[in-house]
């Protein structure tokens, strides 16, 4: 078997008003509403611009885009096909998106960021991950170098080994409640 056509003239269409594309948005939308992200974004950015209107529904909306895999603003189109409209409220078009994005100032990135951080600490209290992080926490850092080649690479340089490319902080977290869940058996307890 061969593909007939070359790969720029390919494409696929999805407007069956019966189906959704990415129906794996339902969980994640409820998730970030019962945590409160409409109620965040509302309390603190203060986007007065033009485009800066229901920043509530907007911001979320950007969200799901990108859990969907839209890259940019043209791809937000996502959103509106099938029967997206049936299982959302409040879907912008792209372009209304793309204005409200063009109405950001620095200090309003900077509000983005508050609200990431209140927001993930809601993810933590409805979703806990992490058994017992509330007592003893194991943090381990590490530092690596992933080697890189070519001259038009961004954020690369020499680091303390000599190898150009980039540099990269490793985190891992652990508790003790989640070692002794994880760790193998004592060997007297191993089947043999």
């Amino acid at each position: 078997m061969r593909l007939s056509h070359g790969s720029s003239a390919l494409s696929a269409t999805f407007d069956d008003p019966n189906l959704v594309s990415a129906a794996g948005l339902a969980p994640v939308l409820a998730l970030a509403q019962s945590c409160g992200l409409g109620d965040l974004v509302a309390d603190k950015l203060t986007l007065k611009a033009k485009g800066g209107v229901n920043a509530a529904i907007k911001v979320p909306a950007l969200v799901a885009g990108m859990m969907a895999g839209a890259d940019s603003i043209e791809d937000m189109d996502l959103l509106r096909h099938g029967g997206m409209d049936r299982l959302f409220a409040g879907i912008r078009a792209p372009s209304t998106l793309g204005t409200f994005l063009r109405s950001f100032t620095f200090g309003h990135v900077h509000q983005l960021d508050s609200i990431a951080a209140a927001f993930l600490i809601g993810l933590f209290a409805a979703a806990p991950l992490l058994p017992g992080a509330g007592q003893v926490t194991y943090l381990d850092l590490d530092d690596t170098m992933r080697e890189t080649h070519g001259y038009a690479e961004q954020g690369i340089g020499y680091g303390y080994n000599k190898v150009k490319g980039l540099n990269a902080l490793l985190a891992t977290i652990s508790t003790r409640r989640w070692r002794r869940r994880w760790s193998p058996p004592p060997d007297s307890a191993r089947v043999r």
